[in-house]
């Protein structure tokens, strides 16, 4: 058996140089660089009164060839609400994702909203930060 392991480890060492120079370091960046670029991946709120609830807004652009939609928005916890631009955005035009968070409970706060998108199967998380103060 350990003599199958190390054949099978020297076989892919082996091959390692062949499948290495396929794929190209500029190739694998435009596959998983946005389309979307956005304004910004984190908001700090600093700090809200607790019952407050608080809403931002992530802004982005499409800079693609093509036009992109939100095929998906969903947010860490039930405390966080989230609204999104539902129609296609064309190149070079703006959107927007929009997350509440209810600020029911003291102290401080870190709320993902992971947002997928029909250009890539990477999904691209946003925060949305702060304290919530009695």
């Amino acid at each position: 058996m350990k003599n199958l392991k190390l054949s099978l480890i020297l076989i892919a060492l082996a091959f390692a140089p062949t499948l290495s120079s396929a794929f190209s370091f500029d190739s694998v960046i435009e596959i998983i660089e946005d389309a979307l670029v956005w304004k910004s991946e984190t908001i700090d709120v600093g700090e809200i009164p607790k019952g407050t609830p608080k809403e931002v807004t992530f802004e982005f652009t499409n800079n693609s060839q093509e036009a992109v939609l939100i095929t998906h928005v969903k947010a860490s916890c039930g405390c966080t609400a989230t609204e999104y631009t539902k129609e296609p955005i064309a190149p070079g035009e703006n959107g927007i994702v929009k997350a509440k968070y209810n600020a029911a409970k003291a102290g401080a706060f870190s709320k993902s909203v992971t947002v997928t998108t029909s250009d890539s199967e990477i999904k691209k998380t946003l925060r949305l930060k702060g304290v919530v103060v009695e």
